[in-house]
């Protein structure tokens, strides 16, 4: 399998901080999310690829494991422990040793050494093909499989009680609960549902990101919501009933006279679910925008200036 830079999948170096490792990867997710690229292997692998990125460029263990030992970073730990054995044969004349007693800490591990890299780890633990003689007796190593990423896109309906859901990550369908009143890049954990272990450890963990983008209706702030609402000049002077949107439906409002531009009212228990509180919600800020009407008619032109002229009395 060709070797894959982590830093070139997400499009950026490799001093990048965690901030911009952060950003890159949920460019990337949203991206090629597989709910909006339905039936496209293409976007299917790039998403792939940028989770298996940012599991390990976010994490700085695996990250500094990486920039050292590259595509085998997951080994780099049984790798330093072997050539410390094999250093303490040498030293007391053992033999078996690589290069006549050569410092293993000499080496460059680099992430694109290709072929030969991983060629050098499978003889070293036991990886090679039968009959090779490479890893001849030596024990299988054992290793718990890696943990992997995946993001969810929900909207702030999807969000107003808890729900079960079913998603599907590296073909295994895993039905999990939505929590009401997730926040945007909310991150939760399913044990045991990453990668499987080698030889019998135990699978990674899988890490749920919930993505909640903005409401192109309501603004969220915490569990509350704020919504601009027009009226005509008529209703705010006179006062009459409106018809507003929520989340959860219609309600009728009632407008009192004489009404003022950017008035502001608090529909209670109208915002977002809190966090895991089924049944609990923040409030509804309405702000009243007052329309002024335009290309009246001369008879309305009249009849404005009338008032107009019971104003200057």
């Amino acid at each position: 399998m060709a070797f894959i830079d982590y830093y070139k999948v997400l499009g950026i170096d490799k001093n990048a901080t965690d901030k911009e490792i952060k950003n890159a990867y949920r460019k990337m997710a949203r991206k090629y999310h597989p709910d909006l690229n339905q039936n496209d292997t293409e976007a299917e692998r790039l998403f792939k690829q940028a989770n298996e990125a940012n599991e390990v460029l976010s994490d700085p263990e695996k990250r500094k494991k990486y920039d050292k030992y590259g595509e085998n970073w997951q080994h780099g730990d049984a790798y330093e422990q072997q050539a410390r054995q094999q250093s303490q044969q040498r030293s007391y004349g053992g033999g078996g040793g690589f290069g006549g007693g050569q410092d293993f800490g000499g080496f460059d591990f680099g992430g694109g050494s290709g072929g030969d890299f991983s060629d050098f780890f499978n003889s070293m633990f036991g990886g090679g093909p039968p009959g090779s003689g490479s890893g001849g007796g030596r024990q299988s190593q054992r290793y718990r499989g890696q943990d992997l990423n995946a993001t969810l896109q929900l909207n702030l309906r999807d969000i107003m009680e808890s729900k079960k859901q079913t998603i599907t990550v590296n073909g295994k369908n895993i039905r999990l609960t939505i929590p009401a009143g997730v926040a945007n890049g909310q991150t939760i954990k399913i044990a045991g549902h990453g990668g499987a272990g080698s030889n019998g450890s135990p699978a990674g963990d899988l890490y749920i990101e919930f993505s909640v983008p903005e409401d192109a209706e309501f603004k969220r702030v915490g569990n509350d919501l704020y919504k601009n609402v027009d009226i005509d000049i008529y209703t705010a002077v006179l006062g009459g009933d409106i018809t507003a949107d929520t989340l959860t439906g219609k309600v009728k409002l009632k407008v009192a006279p004489g009404t003022q531009n950017n008035t502001k009212v608090k529909l209670k228990g109208k915002g977002v679910a809190l966090y895991k509180k089924d049944g609990q919600f923040g409030d509804l800020y309405l702000t009243y925008n007052v329309q002024v009407p335009t290309n009246l008619s001369d008879k309305q032109k009249q009849l404005f200036e009338e008032l107009a002229k019971f104003d200057n009395q």
